[in-house]
């Protein structure tokens, strides 16, 4: 691959500016040409894109294309910084007038040095935000790809879309559907700006040439105008691979704009590894409708802030994993003390929860043409529900390479963290705990069959949270561990067994009258459906499947006159006792029948502070 920078303009409003400018902070910049201008980090602008593709891994050559005006300023250039002079493509033009046109002079460098490979072009003076993204990444996406490679990155609150080239990129196929240079407001809702920065087939280097023909005004000869020809006239097949960062061609703003961008940059490119992330996600308790989120039943559940797990990322020069010192234990008291704590919690710690979750968001984003940047960083947790630590993960991640939910939508990334934890790990997990890690808060979820076919995710609507009612758990040793609940339930639903399949539409209408008591703060009416809840899960999955256990934490539970259900898959019970003042009796019974009791807390996330 070969690739071309593009440095050639002339007369811009910033170098006019920098030349009057009266306050005498930029006189040593007058006459610079603009990609000699200082960049983020205090490098010369051209000199990070020069750094950026100075690999002879990737690109076999790269050529600088100018103008004859400033030529001598990057033959300066290319003899201080090892470029190869003789790649200095001079275009001929003196001034604004009699200049080629950005298309034109990427023809001029093909033509002349008659190139026969696929190109990058890049413009050599746009400000880029992120001074670590991995170039490598987007040649890999680019030739996976049949077609050509266009990149972009989402504008910012206070960027104008009609002051860019916008794209329309397909969420599933990558494909740049529709450009529009410059559009006037109203002509589409993306907000996603194609940059300089594209890659061509060698096959497809021909269009230019036509391009050119059928555009001989010099002021139609630039790329916005070249891809909006090239993608809605021509239908040739253009991708889109998305830069999580910020870009701005200096060339088309003035002094003020040029300021402001390189101090807002410089400021990310300062904070980015200073401070540590942290983030927490939670445990779950079913409260309606459990278990029929697994047979395209409804649910509803709720994040509960007793439980939780936390993961901190910091920056580092390598990519480290630390081990937990009490779920990775690495040291032992004795040969006895391995074999105890072995025996009862396995060998299967949260380091490989970690690894699995970096390895699959580095390969969604790949296959997303998501860029991702060359930062390295420390990954710790810390938990006392490890299942909670894929999703703490993934948001410090999303963080970290500024991910938004634009890139990875919350519906989405329910179905990745699942997809870690049942693909990655053969972890036996449901969509619903997921859903509402990703939600946060109370959850209402349909996993209807349609919706679930069509677009791989159900329908998900958070619910008002304000004066819930004092919910209650109890457990059985470990509040994380999943019984053997479902049994041959799912077999016999999927063989169409009357019996089940009717049980989970019955469990679906639960779920909706649920919906209705909370909308209506009817406490009785939720205890009340909760017992039918139990019920209906017991006659479908018998008493043998549900353990000993669990019926006994029920039984208790009934003495006191409390609804009561399973939140989950087995070993742990949930309650609402309208009676709050048997409420210390049932935990002191609950106490003295070997289980654990506490008080529900939900997690609310409207309410700051609330970690």
């Amino acid at each position: 691959m070969i690739c071309i920078l593009l440095v050639a303009g002339h007369g811009t409003i910033l170098e006019t500016q920098i030349k009057s400018d009266v306050t005498g902070l930029y006189a040593h910049l007058t006459g610079v040409p603009k990609a000699l201008l200082p960049g983020v980090g205090g490098k010369k602008i051209l000199d990070f894109w020069w750094e950026t593709v100075n690999t002879r891994q990737l690109f076999s050559e790269v050529y600088l294309v100018t103008n004859a005006d400033k030529y001598k300023h990057y033959e300066r250039w290319a003899t201080a910084n090892d470029f190869p002079v003789e790649n200095v493509v001079n275009d001929g033009s003196t001034t604004l007038d009699d200049r080629l046109g950005a298309v034109a002079d990427l023809e001029l460098a093909i033509r002349s040095r008659q190139l026969q490979d696929d190109i990058m072009v890049i413009a050599g003076d746009m400000l880029c935000a992120d001074q670590n993204f991995d170039i490598a990444q987007v040649i890999r996406f680019f030739r996976s790809k049949p077609g050509e490679l266009a990149i972009y990155y989402e504008l910012e609150s206070g960027e104008k879309s009609y002051t860019r080239g916008i794209v329309e990129v397909c969420p599933n196929t990558h494909r740049v559907m529709r450009f529009f240079e410059k559009p006037q407001e109203g002509v589409t809702a993306s907000r996603l700006a194609s940059v300089v920065f594209y890659c061509l087939r060698k096959e497809s280097l021909l269009y230019i040439s036509e391009f050119l023909i059928q555009h001989p005004d010099v002021n139609d000869r630039t790329f916005g105008t070249f891809w909006e020809w090239l993608i809605n006239e021509e239908k040739v097949p253009v991708y889109g691979m998305k830069l999580p960062t910020g870009f701005q061609l200096i060339g088309q703003v003035g002094l003020s704009d040029y300021t402001k961008w390189l101090a807002h940059y410089s400021s990310k490119q300062q904070l980015s590894p200073s401070k540590p992330i942290t983030c927490r996600s939670f445990a779950r308790v079913g409260l309606m409708g459990n278990p029929s989120d697994g047979f395209n039943g409804k649910t509803i559940a709720m994040s509960i802030a007793n439980f939780w797990a936390e993961v901190t990322l910091m920056e580092s020069q390598t990519l480290v994993l630390l081990p937990h010192p009490l779920n990775d234990p690495t040291e032992f008291g004795s040969l006895q003390d391995l074999f105890r704590i072995s025996r009862k919690e396995g060998y299967l710690g949260g380091l490989r929860l970690l690894q699995a979750t970096c390895k699959k968001f580095y390969q969604f984003c790949s296959e997303q043409g998501i860029a991702l940047s060359k930062q390295n960083f420390t990954l710790k947790y810390d938990t006392n529900i490890p299942r909670a630590i894929v999703s703490a993960t993934l948001k410090c991640l999303m963080k970290f390479y500024n991910i938004t939910d634009n890139d990875l939508p919350k519906p989405i990334r329910a179905n990745f963290i699942l997809n870690v934890e049942t693909n990655e790990l053969f972890i036996t997990a449901g969509l619903q705990d997921r859903v509402v890690q990703v939600y946060e808060g109370l959850v209402y979820m349909d996993f209807n069959k349609q919706l679930m076919d069509e677009r791989g995710f159900g329908e998900y609507i958070p619910l008002d949270m304000s004066d819930l009612p004092w919910f209650w758990l109890a457990y059985l040793g470990n509040p994380s561990d999943s019984g053997r609940i479902h049994s041959n339930v799912r077999q016999r639903w999927l063989n169409g067994e009357s019996a089940v399949v009717e049980a989970m539409k019955s469990f679906a209408e639960l779920t909706d009258q649920a919906r209705a008591a909370f909308q209506c703060k009817d406490w009785p009416r939720l205890a009340q459906l909760m017992d039918e809840n139990f019920e209906l899960r017991r006659s479908v999955y018998t008493d043998d499947c549900l353990g000993p256990g669990s019926l006994k934490m029920v039984q208790v539970a009934r003495q006191f006159g409390s609804a009561v259900k399973l939140p989950g898959s087995g070993g742990a019970v949930v309650g609402l006792c309208m009676d709050t003042e048997r409420l210390v009796e049932m935990k002191r019974a609950f106490q003295e029948a070997g289980c654990v009791f506490c008080f529900i807390v939900p997690y609310d996330p409207s309410v700051q502070g609330q970690n």
